[in-house]
């Protein structure tokens, strides 16, 4: 622009209007530019405890809704709390597992191509989170005995082709939070009253390690907890049911050399070096945290059962990037997608208020959908990713 053009519009008022209408258009514009929309159809199951139900989400170009619902369990007139999901390695079939019995949980195998029940099979005492190997052959099945006498409780095995218990893992008081890594070589459950992490052999239904995570007395054992003695285990003095951590997560990261480990009464993230079994480092957390995923790009993904909200994590700084928050109260479970774009959210809710699946986008860290589910969700699992049935753009971006 030349100088005597410059003049020219300064004199006129002209210069300042372009730029209010050049920072008005940026204002517009920017926003949309980093909300990239999605390109295909994500779609999750999350069960939902109090409701004895199982919903499909679907969240895509044209929206978030859910997509179907189902009823669950063996007893009419009772709760059967539907409590962990987790889809098959071919996206053929899902299982969910069942707290309540008489006494004993169960866990289910449903057809994905009509939510037909193709087998089901008696674990132990309240059934909650499980994991499948990447074969499909074999899931794990933390048994966490809610309702049953404080004493050490067991991980059960299942064969998922004849839907059969093929073992049960003696372990620790209140199993948590079964997870495989991603090698499908160890499972690690984390114990809500005895402050341990859990490590079995996949492959010889054992436990390999166990890990003390009470602050101050930090040790990586070989072998299974012993309980031999009130107050002892592992040959350690110890306070039972006192947990100083409380863990409710284990999660390895995505190449399995670490595991993270969620406490949820001293709010903090406690990471563990799986190969030299030696704790790594403490991330501080928010109040309650309960829940971990993880992104193939290095971050954790945290839900704050007491703080109705979620935290990001950067692992290479251990710093929390962003907290967002939730739609309601008593935040639950969290799965990523394959492509690292979203992490799902299940949210309980309280008392006959709806549950919710809440949409993360992992690029700009905030919320960009929220879907009302049956009461109390809990696990939540993530099932594939397809060709998107609707795609609705306007000037303005997606509608």
């Amino acid at each position: 622009m030349s100088i005597i053009k410059l003049a020219s519009l300064l004199k006129t008022g002209m210069l300042r209007l372009s730029l209010v209408a050049f920072f008005i258009i940026s204002a517009t514009v920017s926003p949309l530019a980093s909300e990239r929309p999605p390109e295909s159809d994500y779609l999750v199951l999350v069960v939902c405890e109090s409701a004895d139900k199982i919903a499909l989400v679907r969240f895509g170009p044209a929206g978030a809704r859910m997509e179907r619902e189902i009823l669950t369990g063996a007893m009419p007139s009772d709760i059967d709390a539907p409590h962990g999901v987790v889809a098959s390695p071919d996206k053929e079939s899902y299982y969910v597992s069942l707290g309540h019995g008489r006494p004993f949980g169960w866990v289910w195998k449903y057809s994905m191509r009509d939510d037909s029940v193709l087998g089901r099979t008696t674990l132990g005492m309240f059934p909650a989170t499980m994991d499948i190997t990447p074969d499909g052959n074999f899931l794990f099945v933390v048994n966490f005995n809610l309702h049953g006498d404080m004493v050490p409780s067991s991980v059960s095995v299942v064969a998922t082709d004849i839907m059969m218990e093929v073992a049960r893992i003696p372990t620790c008081t209140m199993p948590h939070g079964s997870r495989l890594n991603p090698q499908g070589t160890r499972q690690y459950s984390a114990c809500m009253m005895d402050d341990m992490l859990v490590e079995i052999d996949a492959g010889r239904f054992s436990v390999s390690r166990h890990f003390v995570l009470t602050k101050g007395k930090e040790t990586g054992v070989n072998g299974p907890p012993k309980f031999d003695a009130p107050n002892a285990h592992a040959g350690h003095s110890m306070k039972m049911h006192h947990p100083d951590c409380s863990p409710t997560w284990a999660q390895p990261s995505a190449d399995g050399s670490r595991v993270y480990v969620a406490c949820n009464k001293s709010d903090e993230i406690v990471e563990i070096d799986a190969r030299d079994w030696k704790v790594a480092r403490r991330m501080p957390a928010r109040p309650g945290v309960y829940n971990l995923a993880v992104t193939k790009d290095n971050r954790l993904i945290a839900t704050n059962k007491r703080d109705q909200s979620v935290s990001i994590f950067d692992l290479e700084s251990g710093k929390e990037m962003a907290r967002i928050p939730t739609k309601r109260k008593v935040v639950h479970g969290a799965v990523v997608s394959p492509d690292n774009r979203y992490a799902f959210i299940s949210v309980e809710g309280i008392g006959s208020e709806p549950g919710t699946v809440e949409v993360i986008d992992l690029e700009t860290l905030k919320t960009v959908a929220t879907v009302d589910v049956p009461e109390q969700a809990a696990g939540i699992d993530f099932l594939r990713m397809e060709k998107p049935q609707v795609k609705r753009y306007t000037a303005r971006g997606m509608k």
